[in-house]
């Protein structure tokens, strides 16, 4: 059977684990499976575009296991009451073909997003790092502004969004996880622009939904020293920063095949970009400078979905959440899959039985 979780099942896990502990384990999920970079088998998403959006597939495995991500992005979808980003995932057994997980992804790749950014920042901001701008309140800002809290004690967050009521809703939430959790509450500031909200940030967090070639960020805003995590570029056609932030800054991104792409390096005609890994394993060097401007270009990719739905699987297996899903077809002799139609509970009973005629 196939372990299942639907939406209710992830809301338990959160519940029983806590949004900050979920959090860590899949940061250091992330950090682990990046370290073996050279373990998987890698490729770009498979992407389907229309002019409302996009539909993507996002494989990966190494010789273990094998995983997969469904995941769409169409900006217009909250006008029709949908979500703008969809996901569900499955992880399965290499050895046998096997799908051991089918589970919700919309809140987990929100939560691995903020991870994987938080995980970059650790990696490439100042130590010192307190306070951070975040620029797009949408679904994603919540879980952006407790991974920084949580996992790397930031305390200020400077709020902008065009709709002032995405601003009030961040605010809420936030108050509301820290009173509900004894974390203390971080000083929080709604400000009246993408410039005031820059504005003396350590970390500088753009998550930006409009399919559009925008320039968000400006060199002007950006100090010396800061990191900017990129997050709501992952398209083509689809940037957040001015191109001279990416020719003036250190550039990071997760698989450079993909973000060359989709991400803000789409601009720059020869990218001098370095991939993550790289970082971790201390084959590159990352921030050298306090005065260097740093920039995470994140797209979102395979491997990082693979890490949450380890911890997943883990979880909710230790746990016992979730449910055992009939999802594939398993006959007592596997030779004969015919024979579970023959034995249908819908079927009747046969009046006599058939005439075999020898074959001549």
């Amino acid at each position: 059977m196939t372990r299942y979780l639907d939406v209710q099942h992830m809301r338990q896990l959160c519940a029983r684990v806590g949004i900050a502990e979920l959090l860590r384990r899949i940061a250091a999920a992330i950090e682990a499976d990046f370290r073996r970079w050279p373990d998987f088998e890698k490729s770009p998403r498979i992407a389907r575009y229309a002019r409302e959006g996009v539909i993507e597939l996002m494989p990966v495995a190494d010789r273990s296991h094998f995983s997969f991500k469904y995941v769409n992005g169409h900006p217009g979808n909250p006008r029709h009451g949908l979500p703008t980003v969809m996901a569900f995932g499955v992880l399965s057994d290499m050895h046998t073909g096997y799908p051991l997980l089918l589970s919700e992804l919309t809140l987990t790749t929100a939560l691995r997003t903020a991870a994987t950014s938080a995980l970059a920042a650790r990696l490439l901001g100042r130590p010192d790092a307190r306070c951070m701008a975040i620029i797009g309140n949408g679904a994603q800002s919540d879980f952006q502004a407790l991974a920084f809290m949580t996992l790397l004690g930031v305390r200020a967050l400077r709020l902008y969004d065009i709709d002032p009521a995405a601003m009030r809703k961040l605010a809420d939430n936030l108050c509301a996880v820290c009173a509900a959790s004894g974390m203390p509450p971080p000083e929080i500031r709604l400000c009246g622009s993408p410039r005031e909200a820059a504005a003396g940030a350590d970390i500088v967090t753009t998550l930006t939904a409009a399919q559009a070639r925008a320039e968000v960020l400006t060199p002007d805003m950006l100090l010396p020293g800061v990191h900017v995590n990129a997050v709501g570029g992952d398209s083509p056609g689809k940037t957040e920063l001015h191109r001279d932030i990416l020719k003036n800054s250190k550039v990071f991104v997760e698989y450079l095949p993909q973000t060359r792409v989709e991400g803000e390096i789409q601009q720059i005609p020869e990218p001098n970009a370095t991939e993550l890994w790289n970082v971790l394993n201390g084959t590159r060097p990352g921030r050298t400078s306090e005065h260097d401007i740093t920039v995470f270009d994140s797209v979102g990719f395979a491997l990082e979905d693979f890490s949450a739905l380890r911890v997943l699987f883990e979880l909710s297996s230790a746990l016992e959440i979730g449910s055992q899903l009939d999802l594939i077809a398993t006959p007592d002799s596997p030779k004969n899959l015919f024979g579970l139609l023959r034995h249908a509970p819908s079927e009747p009973s046969p009046d006599k039985a058939c005439a075999l005629t020898p074959c001549m």
